[in-house]
């Protein structure tokens, strides 16, 4: 397939799923948890693929993602929360120390630039660790700076441990859409280029591209800014959905459900990260809910093993599954295409016209 092709393709299939979400919005009452899933999904398709940009094709095992969505989420809120406001949210700080209050997309961008100002410096001596020593580290970092952000000094900015809110916050699935698929598609161009290939290099023999001339140091640290900033975006969007922010939110969990999505979808797969992060919403939110209900009955019997939380237990058991029967992930290291997906129903109509005609001639 040409390349002009393939972008006519994917041009034409983004404006048919934004076509979809602008129907939806019409025709779904606004109250179904359909919008949740997709709101969430992807929020968390964005962090997942900027994780998956360290983890998957820079082999760095970071696990600070939770931080820096933290610093992307206050950055937000406390740049956009109007100026008339102030004195409501910040009622035990005489109103805070901003004192104005800039566009939402402004916002968006300033808090990936905090989250990636914060990368570059805690990158300078953190990576120079590997594996499991920098996992360490970066997960140290996340909850250091969810302490920090919870201490009473620094409350006139961050509020101490009370909760930000009235700062502008979104109604329609198609703004996360939009927000999340400009920056996947950046991700996207960046590792088709020339750092992609230097990053995957990286992650497949760190001695072998050192020797090609890969500037192990730089590398590193720019994949770790960039994929930091896009989190901070995504934390951003994150303070949006929720309407309201506490330093409590972001905890080692929230890191810990991201590194799983990653998994989950395929490390070195960024459409694998965007399809995990849909399932594991809607399983763990939707989908899965029923189970928590302790009066489920069938017929007269009554299933007196349903209980709260009991969706976590199936929900556990079916990612276990994934893990043993998918270990590389539901797309592996590949990625969806017209072409692949053009190439995988030929195959299969074939193996299928060719066991139809061999049991015509029996």
């Amino acid at each position: 397939m040409k390349k002009q092709t393939k972008i006519i393709w994917n041009v034409g299939l983004i404006a048919a799923l934004l076509l979809l979400l602008f129907i939806l919005e019409q025709v779904v009452p606004s109250s179904s948890m359909l919008f949740m899933v997709l709101k969430k999904g992807a929020i968390y398709a964005l962090v997942a693929v900027s994780m998956n940009l360290l983890n998957g094709f820079t082999g760095l095992f970071s696990l600070g993602q939770a931080g820096f969505m933290l610093l992307g989420a206050y950055t937000y809120a406390i740049l956009t929360i109007p100026v008339e406001s102030r004195a409501s949210v910040y009622q035990y700080f005489d109103g805070g120390i901003v004192q104005f209050a800039i566009p939402v997309p402004l916002a968006l961008i300033a808090g990936g630039v905090v989250a990636a100002v914060f990368a570059f410096l805690i990158g300078l001596p953190v990576l120079r660790l590997k594996s499991d020593y920098l996992a360490i580290a970066t997960l140290g970092f996340a909850e250091i700076i969810r302490a920090v952000f919870q201490w009473d000094k620094l409350g006139p900015l961050t509020n101490g441990s009370n909760l930000l809110r009235n700062f502008p916050t979104f109604q329609s699935v198609l703004y996360p859409f939009i927000v999340a698929g400009i920056c996947i598609g950046l991700i996207v161009l960046l590792i088709n280029s020339t750092y992609g290939r230097a990053f995957k290099a990286i992650r497949d023999d760190e001695i072998a591209a050192e020797a090609m001339g890969i500037n192990l140091a730089h590398h590193k640290q720019l994949a770790f800014v960039i994929s930091s900033f896009f989190a901070g975006v995504s934390g951003g969007l994150l303070a949006m959905y929720q309407t309201t922010i506490q330093a409590s939110m972001f905890k080692s969990a929230m890191t810990y459900e991201i590194l799983l999505i990653v998994v989950i979808g395929g490390i070195g797969s960024v459409t694998g990260s965007c399809i995990g992060s849909f399932l594991f919403i809607a399983c763990s939110e939707w989908w899965l809910r029923f189970l928590d209900n302790s009066n489920l009955y069938i017929g007269d019997f009554h299933l007196s093993f349903m209980r709260p939380g009991f969706r976590k237990v199936v929900f556990s058991v079916i990612i276990m599954a994934i893990v043993l029967f998918y270990r590389k992930g539901l797309m592996g290291d590949r990625e969806f295409s017209i072409e692949g997906a053009r190439r995988f129903f030929q195959k299969h109509f074939k193996k299928k016209q060719a066991v139809e005609g061999g049991s015509s001639h029996e």
